[in-house]
C-alpha cells in the first residue's frame, strides 16, 4: 500500500530565477522542475488535516518524440499519511481561454480562501485570508493547473505560447501534466476527478476524453458554469430564466401572486421560454401582445423597451453589454454584472462609456478583483514560499485574442465550423463519448441562476441535448443549481451547498468498489490495447 509522507519534513521555499513571458512568440529553455514545498494544517468537520502544499513547475512531454515542450505551474494540496490507492486527486482549473487558477484557488475548495462581500463591492486592502470550512481536503487531494500563458506556464523551445492555444493544443498539454503528475507523485491508481470553471468545462470534456484514449479513466468530472454549444451562446431562449432571476432579486418582477422562492419561480418561467417567448421572438414584429406583456412583467422591462430590443433579451448595447443588464436598474443609474447579476455598479456618467470587457470591468469582477490580485501575491510569497521575478499572470488576453476554437469531437457532428466557415466549438459530444465508454463516470454539472455569462438553462439543454442515449449512463449526470454567479463559491452558501454536492459525488463514487474496479480495469484495458 502506497501512503502520503506521514511525518512532514522542513518547508523548502523557492524562488523562481526564470523569466516567463506570457506573449504569444514567448518560450523559454529551461526543462527543470522545481517546487516550493510547505506543510500546513486544517480542521474540517471537527477533524484536523494535515497536508502538504506544493507550488512550481512539472513538464509536459511531446508524446512522439518525448521532448519537453512547456513547464506548466500548478499548486497541489495532499493530505499527509493517506492511503494513495483510495485517496482521490482532483485537478482544477478556470477557463477564459487564457484565465489562471487563481480564481478557483482562493475562492472554491483549497484549504484557504478570500473573504469578499459578494454580492457588494470588496472595499481596498487590507484584505484577508481565511480558513476554508468548505475546503475539498477532506474528500480529496487538489491540484490546482495553470494552462501554458497563464500564471508561471510557458512553452518550451522550439515551441512557443501560441502552440499551445487551442481546443485540442490545450487540452494535450493538460493531458501530459496529468501523466506527469500521476507519475512524480505516485497517484496513478488514485481514484481522479476534473473540476473545470466555465471555457475549463469546454476543456473538461475534450480532456476526459483524451485521458480514456490515453488509458486515463477519471472517476468524476464536475462542469461548473458550462459553455459546452458555442452556436447556442446569445440564445434568448437559453437565457431568459436567467433575467428572470435578476429581476426577482431586485423586486423588479410583476408577477401575482409573488413567487414563493427563487427556484419555483425560474421553473414557471422555463415553459413560457420553451413556447411563448420563443415563437414571439420568431414572430416579431408581429408578436402575441399578451405574450409581450408577460415577458414584461417576468423581467421587470416595460414592453417598449422589449419592442426596440426586438423581444431579444440577449442584445447588446453599442459598447457591447447586454442591454437587459443596464436596462433593469437604469433608472437608479446602475448596471447588473453579467457574471453574478445580484451585483451592481454605477451606470451612469464615464461608467456608462467604460467597455465591461476590457480589464475586468463587469461589475462582479471588479468587485473582487482587487482582493484577488493582492490576496493570491500574498498566500502564495508569505504562505506558499514560493517567489518569482515574473509578475504572475492571472489573465491573458492575448491568449483568448489567438486561441483556435477548431475541434472534432469524438462523433463526427461537429466539424469546429458553421456552414459560413465560422469557428463554433462544441464539446458536449465528448463528453457524451466519454461518458458512454466509462458508464461509471459520474459528471455533477453545477451552475449558479444570476450568470447571465454561461446562464443555467442553456447548459440544461445542452445537456439534454448532447448525443448520449443511454437512459442508465444519463443516471450518471447530475444537474444542480445555487443562488450564485457565474463563480458559484463566491456566495458563502451556495459554496457550503456545492461542498455538500461534491461530498455526495466523491462519496457514491469511491464506496461502489464494482464501479471503481471496472474504472480500474477499463483502464487496464486501454493500456494494453495501446502498448
Amino acid at each position: 500500500m502506497s501512503t502520503a509522507p506521514s511525518v512532514p519534513s522542513p518547508d523548502q521555499p523557492y524562488s523562481d530565477p526564470l523569466a516567463y513571458g506570457s506573449g504569444p512568440g514567448d518560450s523559454i529553455s529551461d526543462s527543470t522542475e522545481q517546487a516550493a514545498i510547505t506543510h500546513h494544517q486544517v480542521e474540517l468537520g471537527g477533524k484536523a488535516i494535515a497536508y502538504t502544499a506544493y507550488a512550481g513547475h512539472l513538464v509536459a512531454r511531446d508524446p512522439v518524440s518525448a521532448q519537453p515542450s512547456a513547464k506548466i505551474f500548478y499548486v497541489a494540496f495532499t493530505a499527509d499519511g493517506a492511503d494513495l490507492s483510495t485517496r482521490p486527486v482532483t485537478f482544477f482549473y478556470n477557463g477564459g481561454p487564457g484565465s489562471s487558477s487563481v480564481f478557483l484557488l482562493l475562492g472554491s475548495f483549497a484549504p484557504q480562501r478570500i473573504k469578499t462581500d459578494m454580492p457588494k463591492f470588496t472595499p481596498a486592502a487590507p484584505y484577508t485570508m481565511e480558513p476554508n470550512p468548505d475546503s475539498l481536503l477532506d474528500r480529496s487531494d487538489l491540484v490546482f493547473i495553470n494552462p501554458v500563458g497563464t500564471g508561471y506556464s510557458a512553452a518550451i523551445a522550439p515551441n512557443t505560447n501560441k502552440n499551445f492555444w487551442g481546443v485540442d493544443q490545450d487540452a494535450a498539454s493538460l493531458r501530459q501534466f496529468i501523466e506527469r503528475f500521476l507519475t512524480v507523485y505516485d497517484r496513478w491508481n488514485s481514484p481522479k476527478f476534473l473540476f473545470g470553471e466555465s471555457y475549463g468545462t469546454a476543456r473538461s470534456c475534450v480532456l476526459a476524453y483524451l485521458l480514456h484514449e490515453a488509458g486515463i479513466d477519471l472517476n468524476g468530472v464536475t462542469l461548473q458554469s458550462s459553455i459546452l454549444d458555442y452556436s447556442q451562446a446569445g440564445n434568448p431562449v437559453g437565457l431568459l430564466p436567467t433575467c428572470a432571476a435578476d429581476a426577482w432579486y431586485h423586486k423588479k418582477i410583476n408577477v401575482a401572486p409573488p413567487p414563493a422562492d427563487l427556484p419555483s419561480y425560474v421553473q414557471s418561467v422555463i415553459p413560457f421560454a420553451q413556447t411563448p417567448y420563443a415563437q414571439a421572438v420568431a414572430a416579431f414584429p408581429n408578436a402575441d401582445a399578451a405574450t409581450v406583456q408577460k415577458l414584461s412583467d417576468f423581467i421587470g422591462i416595460t414592453p417598449v423597451v422589449l419592442d426596440s430590443w426586438s423581444l431579444d433579451v440577449a442584445a447588446q448595447n453599442a459598447i457591447g453589454n447586454m442591454a437587459f443588464l443596464v436596462s433593469l436598474m437604469a433608472s437608479d443609474g446602475l448596471e447588473l454584472g453579467s457574471y453574478d447579476g445580484r451585483v451592481t455598479g454605477v451606470g451612469t456618467g464615464i461608467a456608462a462609456t467604460i467597455n465591461p470587457n476590457s480589464g475586468g470591468n463587469d461589475p462582479t469582477m471588479t468587485a473582487v478583483s482587487g482582493v484577488y490580485t493582492a490576496m493570491w501575491n500574498t498566500y502564495l510569497n508569505d504562505t506558499l514560499k514560493y517567489t518569482s521575478v515574473t509578475p504572475f499572470t492571472d489573465l491573458n488576453d492575448q491568449a483568448f485574442a489567438n486561441w483556435d476554437f477548431g475541434h472534432i469531437d469524438p462523433t463526427g457532428a461537429q466539424k469546429g465550423k458553421d456552414v459560413n466557415g465560422n469557428i463554433v466549438l462544441y464539446t458536449a459530444g465528448d463528453l457524451a463519448a466519454t461518458m458512454a465508454l466509462n458508464v461509471d463516470l459520474k459528471v455533477l454539472s453545477a451552475n449558479g441562476y444570476y450568470d447571465a455569462v454561461t446562464p443555467f438553462y442553456q447548459t440544461t439543454m445542452d445537456l439534454q441535448n448532447m448525443p448520449l442515449q443511454n437512459a442508465a449512463v444519463r443516471q450518471n449526470l447530475t444537474l444542480k443549481y445555487y443562488p450564485s454567479g457565474h463563480m458559484v463559491y463566491l456566495d458563502g452558501d451556495s459554496r457550503t451547498a456545492l461542498k455538500a454536492d461534491l461530498a455526495k459525488l466523491y462519496d457514491s463514487t469511491i464506496t461502489d468498489h464494482a464501479a471503481m474496479a471496472r474504472v480500474r480495469m477499463l483502464q487496464t484495458r486501454t493500456k494494453e490495447r495501446k502498448q
